[in-house]
């Protein structure tokens, strides 16, 4: 057990990382991940506003659906990368890193206090305060990722609802062994699965049901080897307050509207872009570990990395020189003073 933005979290369970990963990636696992914040966003003005806050377009979501998004700041870096939930056209819910609830709160607030500035990408001027109100359910909720290829068969023995019906990116509201449970079909493993959020009073009762049922429990460590895998970010790593998106293999959730902070995106260049990489043999990057051009020079530095429980190669995230981050360019990684070979790779480093 560690200490996780003031949490108390499993780094591992007695079965050992390799085990949980592999239960993941071949049957069903499950992670505690309560420390995750959880923000509601009302108002008749919510879809206006989480349109401006963030980069991604809500207003593409329909009732029952989620969608990845990005919080810039002004700078052209993020706040934060979040989860959107739209329960109705005025009523969202916000999942944000355990570390970034309060300065995520805080900025929301601040925005829809503001109102959209004038001259901002695209928009026609000051609209004037948002009518929303932004309220801190973090304590509200605890949240249970069940996450692997039988996840719905497993989950499917024990909840009322009818999750074949249930697409990736849907969410369903029913009763798990008689409990209320919310099922996201979501995840951050790159395996299909839900995110189930509970009472926490029911947490340890739910989390029983689902171990009678199969589900290996997993800790951070199979969390981080596993959404490196998917070639996910995790925040403070690969995505940063002086992170542009547009550099990262996640420009796509940059959309063409009116967002704040989108014009100091716009307006910053790649001189260095995110890019994976896969090493020849198997010495393991770590993060801040040097890469390195084929004549020994500094490149970049490596963000996350591992050596893949599944592949058994040793797998990075990291900020290259723009120069070397097209695919199949070859350099190298430091490790203990040596070079360690290995290629541009496009992530995910693993495709279920």
């Amino acid at each position: 057990m560690v200490d996780f933005a003031g949490w108390a979290m499993p780094v591992q369970y007695p079965t050992g990382i390799q085990h949980e990963h592999l239960a993941v990636r071949h049957d069903a696992g499950m992670f505690d991940v309560s420390h995750m914040g959880q923000l509601r966003v009302r108002g008749p003005d919510a879809i206006p506003f989480l349109s401006w806050a963030t980069l991604n377009d809500p207003a593409l979501l329909k009732d029952g659906r989620g969608q990845y998004t990005l919080l810039p700041n002004d700078r052209g870096g993020l706040i934060d990368d979040l989860y959107l939930y739209r329960e109705a056209a005025d009523d969202f819910l916000v999942v944000a890193n355990a570390a970034n609830v309060a300065p995520v709160r805080h900025h929301l607030e601040q925005l829809a206090s503001e109102g959209v500035a004038a001259g901002a990408h695209g928009a026609p001027g000051s609209a004037g305060a948002f009518e929303v109100h932004v309220r801190d359910e973090s304590d509200d909720w605890a949240l249970i990722a069940v996450q692997g290829p039988t996840a719905a068969v497993r989950l499917g023995r024990v909840v009322e609802a009818d999750l074949t019906a249930v697409r990736k990116n849907r969410f369903v509201d029913t009763r798990l062994s008689g409990m209320p449970v919310r099922l996201a079909r979501t995840g951050y493993t790159g395996e299909d699965g839900f995110e189930a959020f509970v009472r926490p009073g029911d947490a340890p009762s739910v989390w029983q049901v689902l171990l009678e049922a199969g589900v290996v429990p997993c800790g951070l460590a199979a969390r981080d080897t596993l959404r490196l895998e998917a070639g996910f970010p995790l925040f403070g790593h690969e995505l940063t307050a002086d992170t542009n998106p547009r550099c990262t293999p996640f420009a796509w959730v940059v959309k063409d509207k009116p967002a704040y902070g989108l014009d100091a995106i716009l307006a910053g260049t790649c001189e260095r872009r995110l890019v994976g990489i896969v090493l020849d043999g198997r010495p393991i990057p770590r993060e801040g570990y040097h890469v390195l051009d084929p004549d020994g020079r500094r490149i970049g530095t490596v963000t996350s990395g591992t050596l893949s429980p599944l592949t058994r190669r040793s797998i990075a995230l990291a900020w290259v020189d723009a120069a070397f981050a097209a695919e199949g360019t070859r350099l190298a990684v430091e490790v203990r003073g040596q070079p360690a070979p290995g290629t541009v790779t496009a992530p995910p480093f693993h495709t279920p």
